[in-house]
Parts: C-alpha cells; sequence; structure tokens
C-alpha cells in the first residue's frame, strides 16, 4: 500500500495596508498601525494544523503571521521588493521629482529608476522560491502584494510587462496555489482573507 502525500500547495496571505500604502508612498519597514492590527484581531480565520508557515521578514508581515495565531518562520526570499531610493518617498512626489524615470518603472519590467530591484529580478526570486516547495506539502506564507504580484505572473505565464499594468493583488488577501502532476495553477486570488477556507 502506497504512503499517502499531502497535496502540494502554497497560500499566500498578504499584510493588511499601512499608513504609507493608504498615503501612496513607496513602501519601507513600517509596522502596522492600531487599525490594522484591530483588523487582524477580529479575524477568526485559522492555517490547517500541518501547514507549515513562514513570513517574509519586514515588520508588517511578522505582525500579521503574529495576529493570525502562525508560528512562522522567517523566508527572506518572501521580501518586498527592493525600492531603494524610493523607499518612503510619495508616488506625488516622484511624479514632480523624477517623472520619467516614474513612467519608464510603470511600464518597464527591467527597469530600476530607483537603484533597487527590478520587477523581473522580482518575478525571478519569486519563481525560484516557489519551485523550491515541490515537495513542501501545505506552506502558509505572509507576504506582500508586489511577491503575489510576481507570483501570478508566474504561475499564469503572464508576460512581465502586462503583469505590471493589470494584476493589482489586495492587501488582506489569499491566493493560493496548488501542483498538480508537474504544473503549477491557481486555485483562488484576492480572497479576503476574512472569508477565506483553507480546504
Amino acid at each position: 500500500m502506497s504512503r499517502y502525500s499531502p497535496p502540494v500547495r502554497i497560500s499566500l496571505i498578504t499584510h493588511p495596508a499601512t499608513a504609507q500604502q493608504k498615503a501612496g508612498i513607496f513602501p519601507s519597514d513600517e509596522p502596522l498601525d492600531p487599525q490594522s492590527l484591530d483588523t487582524l484581531s477580529a479575524i477568526s480565520w485559522q492555517a490547517p494544523a500541518a501547514a507549515h508557515a513562514v513570513t517574509a521578514p519586514e515588520q508588517r508581515t511578522r505582525q500579521t503571521a503574529s495576529a493570525l495565531g502562525l508560528h512562522a518562520v522567517e523566508a527572506p526570499d518572501l521580501r518586498e521588493c527592493d525600492y531603494a531610493l524610493w523607499s518612503g518617498i510619495a508616488l506625488d512626489t516622484l511624479q514632480t521629482e523624477d517623472p520619467d524615470g516614474l513612467a519608464t518603472w510603470l511600464i518597464n519590467p527591467s527597469a530600476r529608476p530607483h537603484q533597487g530591484e527590478s520587477f523581473l529580478s522580482q518575478i525571478e526570486r519569486i519563481s525560484n522560491w516557489i519551485e523550491s516547495h515541490r515537495t513542501t506539502g501545505h506552506v502558509v506564507a505572509i507576504t506582500h502584494t508586489s511577491v503575489v504580484r510576481a507570483a501570478l505572473a508566474y504561475i499564469l505565464q503572464v508576460p512581465p510587462h502586462h503583469a505590471l499594468r493589470s494584476i493589482e493583488p489586495s492587501p488582506l488577501t489569499l491566493t493560493d496555489i496548488r501542483l498538480t502532476g508537474d504544473t503549477w495553477r491557481l486555485r483562488s486570488t484576492g480572497v479576503p482573507l476574512t472569508q477565506a477556507l483553507l480546504d
């Protein structure tokens, strides 16, 4: 009799919107505000007992994992995109101070006018992380909307320049991908965590 192997799946959960996100500011390593923490504390969602929990290393993702009752291991590859010179800078400011750089970044996945990480590089980083979990079972990962965008671009084979313009994940939502045979498949995305069931 063959041994049962649990299905391989990755459940990506985005942290709640931060004050910087709400203000249209490129993220730095800021903590969650009290309102977001209150929202998390009111959620009754629970991860399956057999799931392996990981989290991006930033404050806001670690706080999210803790508030959800997850004993999550830090996974550096799930970190936010490195916006380097733009971290903590508002979009409105860049539209005035570096309009050409901002315009290029919005349409060119290889552009890095902020001298940080390009979207192409982020996709490569996230795809490598996904592929490293082909035998892990069920992974619940607390991460960022930019990471989910990169993951969806990879799983759905969306051209990066289209993904930049057409994929916009929301905060505090669940995206579930599963390995069927040799192929990663999208089971669901954009599911509000307040409504999510990990069956």
